[in-house]
């Protein structure tokens, strides 16, 4: 009868107060190669295996499609229920199926790509499944043909210059982790959760206004919508850099709250909101914390 809450590093959880609780780090590694043919190989992680740590074993293995995910701080039980996402590239467009186990009943479940019903910085596990299911290992399909993906704006300008012919999948992991070094404080020197807030998504119709009123406003098209940074909106209200006593906004990355020596989760929060209020005033958009604060 004892409340229990699953966490794989807690690199995306923000704790306001000491948990009323259990807290249970989901630590199961291994990771194996399970099937191979002449065109790919599906990958088996467990869910307690390091998420960069199984992006750079793929690459050992000349196996490609997650190498622009490189670096993402936490494990690999956690990367579908945030399907997370980096550079133009999200999980899901290598998970094959994952297992996991029902709390309720302690039956294993097979959960194909499709079951996990994954959407922007979301799947079914943190919608109508929240909470029900443990993530025990993810299969991951992986291709022996390195396609190489540089649509994202500041991988596309790190090989400015560069021929395609020479770029491989270890030289654009190497680029991400370069750049995300560059741009992220270290959680282990200067305490963050990462990127604290979602892209906002808006309509053309929205776009097209605020553009012309801000030509450089910071965007990227999506289907029928168009995707904003949420750094970029931060920085132009003002933010970036901030600090109110040991809490703030990070000098290099505006959408990254940090803590500075002894600041409690309740006035990092308390900042988002106002973060969020300020943000909301002068460009009409909500911003939602990617952050699960608990």
């Amino acid at each position: 009868n004892v409340p229990f809450m699953l966490i794989g590093q807690g690199s995306n959880i923000l704790f306001k107060q000491d948990y009323p609780g259990l807290v249970i780090e989901l630590n199961i590694k291994g990771r194996e190669v399970v099937t191979s043919t002449e065109a790919y190989a599906d990958v088996r992680a467990m869910c307690g295996e390091n998420w960069h740590e199984l992006v750079r074993y793929s690459l050992g293995l000349n196996l490609y499609g997650l190498e622009n995910l490189s670096l993402i701080p936490g494990t690999v039980g956690a990367a579908p229920v945030q399907n997370i996402g980096a550079y133009g590239v999200e999980v899901k467009e290598a998970l094959l199926e994952l297992q996991a186990l029902e709390i309720a009943t302690g039956k294993y479940h097979i959960f194909s790509n499709a079951d996990c019903k994954f959407s922007y910085r979301n799947s079914i596990f943190k919608q109508e499944l929240r909470d029900q299911y443990i993530i025990c290992s993810v299969t991951f399909r992986l291709s022996r043909d390195a396609k190489i993906n540089l649509g994202y704006p500041s991988l596309k300008a790190a090989f400015r210059g560069t021929s395609a012919a020479e770029i491989s999948p270890m030289m654009v992991s190497d680029v991400v982790c370069n750049i995300r070094s560059s741009k992220l404080p270290d959680p282990s020197i200067l305490g963050n959760a990462g990127s604290f807030f979602w892209n906002p998504r808006i309509t053309i119709q929205q776009f097209a206004w605020l553009k012309e009123k801000y030509p450089a406003i910071a965007a990227y098209p999506e289907n029928d919508h168009v995707k904003i940074a949420a750094a970029w909106l931060i920085e132009q209200a003002g933010w970036k850099g901030y600090r109110e006593g040991d809490v703030g906004v990070h000098q290099d990355h505006a959408l990254v709250l940090v803590n500075h020596g002894s600041a409690s989760g309740t006035e990092l929060v308390t900042l988002s909101e106002k973060i969020q209020a300020s943000v909301w005033q002068k460009f009409g958009i909500q911003l939602h914390p990617e952050v699960r604060i608990v």
